[in-house]
């Protein structure tokens, strides 16, 4: 579930198209206990994330993730300032606003307070994409509909559409005009790919290759993290030659 995860949103930064070796700054729609946002950080940008859960937060803060975290309900609308984001993500959190978990839940309005909010925090020409699971064509016409109201432009790109293991659904939204929309993987006339498998397993790996990254869990992968928290004014550890020294396996 972990590594589908962060395919996933890889694939979703990719639709983003956002400008390279540029720091940016994203929301996390539904970030739930911070992989996603583990991802946006390897990419070098700058995070918030949000949901709806408070426990999967806490899961969040004990990783000790480099976003900033806030709890709140999408369907209630998002309280930051205009233009704040250069782009959002969302994995498998958007299908829940279809939802009507209490009788004053009305998902059609539910969803227009989320994605007009939504347009007002996104800077002009920045791009929404949300990885989600619809449970039916209407569920799909409906949040796209909503967010067409809203005053995005965009639509639905749908990754190997043929392969019942392998599709994923993204709706990909813009804010100032009409852009071209993505074409989804698999597919391109004569598009080699494997159903059931969606190849991006060596995405992470050429993005670190390409900017000199150091491999996850490494020593200079730790002293990066902690040198980024001093910059944050977090506390930290000092280093010591013991510093991302691999322990020894107990017996």
């Amino acid at each position: 579930m972990i590594e589908i995860q962060l395919k996933m949103t890889e694939r979703a930064v990719e639709l983003l198209t956002l400008p390279e070796d540029t720091p940016c700054m994203i929301l996390d729609l539904g970030c739930g206990s911070g992989l996603s946002g583990e991802t946006l950080t390897e990419h070098g940008h700058n995070w918030v994330g949000l949901d709806i859960s408070s426990s999967m937060l806490s899961v969040a803060l004990e990783r000790e993730v480099e976003g900033d975290l806030m709890l709140g309900d999408m369907g209630q609308g998002l309280s930051f300032r205009p233009g704040m984001f250069d782009g959002a993500v969302s994995i498998s959190a958007l299908q829940w606003l279809c939802n009507a978990d209490k009788k004053s839940h009305v998902p059609a309005k539910r969803m227009f307070k989320f994605f007009s909010t939504l347009y007002s925090c996104l800077a002009r020409g920045g791009r929404a994409a949300f990885q989600f699971y619809p449970e039916n064509s209407q569920q799909v016409e409906l949040i796209t509909q909503q967010a067409l109201k809203a005053g995005f432009t965009g639509g639905v790109v749908v990754d190997y559409p043929n392969s019942s293991k392998a599709k994923k659904v993204f709706l990909v939204l813009f804010v100032g005009g009409q852009q071209q929309l993505p074409r989804g993987l698999g597919t391109a006339p004569g598009e080699k790919g494997v159903p059931g498998h969606v190849q991006y397993t060596d995405v992470r790996q050429r993005i670190k290759a390409a900017r000199g990254k150091p491999l996850k869990k490494s020593r200079d992968w730790i002293l990066e993290k902690k040198e980024r928290r001093r910059r944050q004014g977090k506390e930290v550890r000092p280093d010591s030659k013991y510093t991302g020294r691999k322990r020894k396996d107990k017996f």
